[in-house]
């Protein structure tokens, strides 16, 4: 059989002494510097060598930022350009179809007629010219 595993088994539990509650303070300062020994482990010459990846990092992340603000304002322009090119098409349909009403043959003589012009009754007479 496996060997480690028996000595795990044999082994006999290892019992926790209770911890002493320390006070708010101590507490406060053993994590203080908890933090203060994870800067130990950045030495000048290890920050020094870094920083043009670092550089490197925040490069690309503005260009990121500027990237996301210009897709932003495209799609923003885009919708404003739909929304004119619908209200310009419904005009146009609109203004096209006043148009066909009031070149109707019976809306121009309406129209003419307040100014005096009357409908001829009599058909077009051709008009010949001889050299």
């Amino acid at each position: 059989m496996n060997k480690i595993k028996n000595k795990e088994v044999n082994s006999s539990p290892v019992v926790e002494q209770p911890k002493e509650k320390s006070t708010s303070f101590s507490f406060s300062v053993d994590k203080l510097m908890n933090i203060f020994k994870v800067f130990n482990y950045f030495n000048r010459d290890l920050v020094i060598r870094n920083i043009p990846f670092v550089i490197y990092l925040t490069f690309i992340a503005l260009f990121y930022i500027w990237n996301s603000y210009t897709i932003d304002k495209t799609v923003r322009e885009i919708d404003k350009t739909d929304k004119e090119l619908k209200e310009l098409r419904s005009e146009f349909i609109t203004g096209k179809s006043d148009l066909m009403y009031k070149c109707k043959m019976t809306e121009v003589a309406n129209n003419i007629e307040m100014y005096g012009v009357k409908e001829s009754k009599e058909a077009p007479k051709k008009i010949l010219i001889t050299k």
